[in-house]
């Protein structure tokens, strides 16, 4: 048995899976949104907690994932100093000039909601002296079930500044003053340790079974979905339009948001739009999407040409700051206006894969969609006239899922 962990914005999930990657068990809670550290201890126990005996004996291993860029920093014991910086917060606009002066130019880390922002944003507090460790959400939630600080993997590491290519520290970080705190880099699903014996008697849990490096949620999503070759894509249809891209190429592009992660001997490629489904549900219900729908002829098109967003700007695959959202001619008629919705997002999506394809990403084979909108088959089929490639629902979408398999196939 294979236990994944993913804690997300607004709930975590537990789910168990067998040498068959089937699903045997998933439990989940839901919390407040940026909500204490102290409550992530909370939410954890009490994920394990609803493991049953006759499965808690029987894990092999356990993978968390969580989000990207939320910090936290402790001390030698790995109690924190302060309360946990969340993913979007962007207090480290105040550090960006000083990282300019050492960071190569137009680096993943020089943004206000980088990890190494964070981290330079704490430095210059009081307490910092004190502190020993430099932790992801995903680390310290770990370090909870292995007993071992100072542990990372390099998919958290990546907006810290860690060079995946050389598999090491860059040179330029290394030269930090508060170098020493940042943690050990592992891959992701390499062994840290077995879990702790508290932790095993605690929950009945295998005193075997072994914890192993994370991941983010993201990136745990996009396994779940069972892409493994490159040209294999997952179109994430949210709130925002989400492209994750496999690649033999590694593609960074600061200009529109893109960089890549590391996967195996591939590179997971992508970028992100602020159109999506939070300008659909804007206009319209949940039913109504639904109905609507599947009163619309996709081979027909609306010709209308829009541009969906709900506020002026957008950086991939689109960038300006400045880019008015176009969702007008309105039809007197809400399901062509629905329609046309739909079709300006397909060509948004579209554009931002034929722009990663440009810059020199694998050539698009396959897409697998997760998301609210994943169900949509009149959208799907806009979608796969679009792109050209077979367009797949996902048939896992849960990111424990993918830390789960993460244990698997190490």
């Amino acid at each position: 048995m294979y236990l994944g962990i993913d804690f997300g914005t607004s709930g975590a999930r537990a789910i168990i899976i067998d040498e068959n990657r089937q699903v045997i068990l998933s439990v989940n809670t839901s919390f407040p949104a940026y909500h204490s550290v102290n409550l992530w201890e909370k939410t954890l126990h009490e994920l394990l907690s609803q493991i049953p005996f006759h499965l808690a004996s029987q894990l092999k291993s356990i993978v968390l994932d969580a989000t990207s860029s939320t910090v936290v920093l402790c001390d030698r014991t790995g109690n924190p100093l302060d309360e946990a910086i969340w993913y979007n917060d962007d207090r480290g606009k105040e550090s960006l000039s000083e990282i300019r002066e050492f960071a190569p130019e137009n680096h993943l880390v020089i943004s206000a909601t980088s990890s190494l922002a964070k981290l330079h944003w704490w430095y210059h507090q009081p307490f910092f002296r004190d502190a020993c460790y430099f932790l992801h959400q995903a680390d310290w939630l770990a370090f909870l079930l292995h007993g071992k600080l100072g542990i990372s993997d390099y998919h958290n590491a990546l907006k810290l500044g860690y060079d995946v290519v050389t598999l090491d520290y860059p040179s330029w970080l290394k030269d930090r003053s508060y170098f020493d705190i940042l943690p050990q880099i592992k891959a992701p699903a390499e062994n840290i340790a077995t879990v702790s014996g508290k932790i095993s008697k605690q929950y009945q849990i295998n005193p075997d079974c072994i914890v192993k490096a994370g991941t983010t949620d993201s990136i745990s999503a996009f396994l779940a979905s069972g892409a493994t070759q490159a040209g294999e894509a997952v179109t994430s249809l949210g709130s925002t339009l989400v492209l994750k891209l496999l690649s033999t190429t590694k593609i960074d592009d600061s200009r529109y948001g893109i960089y890549s992660h590391r996967l195996g001997d591939l590179w997971l490629t992508g970028g992100a739009s602020n159109t999506g489904g939070a300008v659909l549900k804007h206009f319209f219900t949940a039913t109504q999407l639904t109905e609507l729908s599947l009163k619309i002829n996709p081979d027909i098109p609306t010709n209308l040409n829009y541009y969906p967003l709900l506020t002026k700007g957008d950086r991939f695959p689109l960038n300006n700051p400045y880019l008015e959202p176009k969702i007008t001619p309105r039809p007197d008629n809400p399901r062509e206006f629905l329609q046309g919705l739909l079709e300006g997002i397909t060509n948004i999506e579209a554009q931002g894969y034929e722009l990663l394809q440009k810059l020199g990403a694998s050539k698009l084979t396959k897409v697998y969609t997760a998301g609210g909108g994943a169900n949509n088959e009149t959208w799907r089929y806009l979608r796969h006239k679009a792109l050209k490639v077979d367009v797949l629902v996902s048939p896992h979408t849960q990111s424990a899922y993918g830390s789960a398999l993460l244990g698997v196939a190490s």
